[in-house]
């Protein structure tokens, strides 16, 4: 997996190597190539240029939560984030 992050605690480091963690990734980088999905980055005071990457958003979320279903929270950004015409 290529992370522009760098994640210090072994919780976030055991998510992102783990099946759920990668596959979490996998869709999230599709969601962010398709233009049926609003993934904009957002405000981050805290990152070098102001912006914080869609994908570090969730997954600093799902490294965080690890009570969260992954599979189930990226289904409900997929629900969320749909252009709909």
């Amino acid at each position: 997996m290529n992370n522009s992050r760098v994640y210090t605690t072994q919780r976030a480091k055991d998510f992102l190597n783990s099946p759920e963690g990668e596959e979490a990734y996998a869709n999230l980088l599709r969601m962010v190539s398709d233009v049926q999905y609003s993934t904009e980055p957002t405000y981050s005071p805290s990152s070098e240029d102001g912006r914080l990457l869609f994908i570090d958003k969730h997954m600093n979320y799902l490294c965080s939560h690890t009570g969260v279903n992954a599979m189930q929270y990226v289904s409900n950004l997929q629900l969320i984030t749909k252009i709909r015409t």
